[in-house]
């Protein structure tokens, strides 16, 4: 694991998203947004499978709430991973929800960010993010 992050550690995106019990609420509006939770900087791995989880809860969510990924890679810029496969949608309860990110030899990322996007109206409750990396063979 690179990294876990619990309630103790502030959101990027600040006021809001709103602490909720043992999680953080997150509400939608008419417009597409992304929230950014949190960064983490100079990870210091490469060739490998970053992979960013964490549990979501949903409550009327009317267009699909996923999780995103951006490795920023020095000199060649931003990249991203999107979990449109993995999107919520309606009203659900906990559930895991996993997207990932391959970084090749060579291949360092100097910041990752770890972000929710609310594609319109409802609220996602999420907890337990991690960031967990997979080294890979040859």
């Amino acid at each position: 694991m690179l990294r876990s992050f619990d309630l103790a550690d502030p959101t990027i995106a600040g006021d809001s998203i709103a602490l909720d019990g043992d999680a953080w609420r997150i509400v939608g509006g008419a417009a597409p947004r992304t929230f950014r939770l949190f960064e983490v900087r100079e990870p210091g791995v490469e060739r490998c499978m970053l992979t960013y989880r964490a549990r979501l809860k949903t409550e009327g969510v009317e267009r699909r709430a996923y999780l995103e990924m951006w490795c920023r890679l020095p000199g060649r810029g931003e990249f991203f991973s999107k979990g449109f496969q993995q999107a919520a949608l309606g009203t659900n309860a906990w559930a895991d929800y996993e997207i990932p990110f391959y970084l090749k030899r060579g291949q360092k990322a100097d910041l990752i960010q770890l972000d929710l996007t609310l594609e319109g109206a409802g609220t996602v409750w999420i907890k337990d993010v991690q960031l967990l990396h997979t080294p890979l063979r040859s």
